[in-house]
């Protein structure tokens, strides 16, 4: 009886988001028009799971082709190894000059592979991943507001894959030289669609284990969580643990297909994390893929791939313990990502096309 309370719970907190200025045939307000460039702001506690990593390289891949323009990048993270990994991999990527956010006082998320990386050497001693010269991360929620402040209205999707520290933070932030607007002012009036991924909504009847999760971006912070579910103006979708967590990274795709130098770095990272979390696996790991659905699902958003579908519009919500909750209405902006089986195939294939492609 619990726990069917529980999911009754879960399906109250999720809210419909507009579809009046979609781009013709997506699933979601994520574009003005077909072709149009997808404005994109990353906030990541990369450095201790590697999916962040490559989300990452996954941004840079479709940026590659024309598909989103990264503005910033906010780490939740407070690591000095996690902002300089960050800056080498948008180095390696071709875009050594995204400006980079770090927390100065806030809790570390692990260091299961920045450091390492950073201090792989070439033969004649030289970082064989180097960070730009010159390069200094900025406080996150400043450059949040100053990145928010300069886009176009309505122009801007954010990508949230770690805590909702930042974000929450950035509601509560009062007007400045960037702009006179209040943080949730500029979010309303600068993002077009917020993609979180955090929580277990188990919507699909095949995710019932799933059920009453934990999830650990929501226990971390949850009150951060909490915050941006009931606060954040713009929609919100969700992609729950359970979405990530059947689509896995495939070991014969990482053995044979990372072969340029972008390639290689994913790889050379994969590795480093698996030589702590993996040890017995290694590159035959097969790891869920979280982050990476919360970043393909707004840049391939159209329903024709078949990719995802969307649960009905809700509230969201958590518990203490770190438990979602969700409540469908027909007012509600919040919705959840349901991947079926054959969905999960076709993602967890253009995911590994795309991350390992020249």
């Amino acid at each position: 009886m619990k726990r069917a309370l529980i999911f009754v719970a879960i399906l109250s907190t999720i809210v419909a988001l507009p579809l009046a200025r979609a781009a013709e045939g997506d699933l979601l307000d994520v574009r003005a028009t077909q072709d149009a460039t997808i404005k994109l702001i990353f906030d990541t506690d990369i450095g201790g799971d590697i999916d962040d990593a490559f989300a990452l390289a996954l941004i840079h891949r479709l940026a590659d082709r024309g598909v989103c323009e990264a503005l910033g990048i906010t780490l939740t993270n407070s690591l000095p190894a996690a902002a300089e990994f960050v800056a080498a991999q948008n180095a390696v990527f071709g875009r050594p000059d995204i400006p980079v956010g770090l927390p100065r006082s806030a809790e570390g998320d692990g260091d299961s592979y920045p450091s390492a990386m950073l201090a792989r050497r070439l033969a004649d001693g030289s970082a064989e991943y180097p960070v730009p010269s010159g390069f200094e991360p900025e406080e996150p929620i400043a450059l949040l507001r100053r990145l928010l402040a300069s886009a176009p209205d309505a122009s801007v999707v954010v990508v949230q894959v770690g805590f909702s520290t930042n974000l929450a933070a950035l509601l509560d932030s009062p007007g400045d030289d960037c702009s006179p607007l209040t943080g949730k002012e500029l979010a309303a009036r600068k993002v077009r669609l917020l993609s979180v991924m955090g929580g277990a909504f188990a919507l699909d009847p095949t995710a019932e284990e799933y059920r009453g999760h934990r999830e650990s971006n929501v226990r971390f912070d949850v009150e951060s969580a909490r915050k941006l579910a009931r606060e954040w103006p713009t929609p919100i979708v969700y992609c729950g643990y359970e979405v990530g967590s059947r689509i896995r990274t495939s070991p014969v795709n990482l053995k044979r297909d990372y072969r340029s130098r972008k390639a290689r770095f994913l790889r050379d990272a994969f590795a480093h994390w698996a030589s702590l979390n993996a040890p017995q696996e290694g590159l035959d790991h097969r790891r869920p893929t979280w982050d990476l659905e919360s970043v393909l699902f707004v840049l391939r958003p159209e329903k024709g791939r078949g990719y995802f579908s969307l649960s009905e519009p809700g509230n969201v919500d958590f518990s203490d313990e770190g438990v979602t909750l969700f409540t469908p209405t027909e007012s509600g902006t919040r919705r959840a990502f349901i991947v079926d089986e054959l969905a999960r195939a076709r993602v967890g294939e253009a995911i590994a096309n795309l991350c390992s492609e020249p």
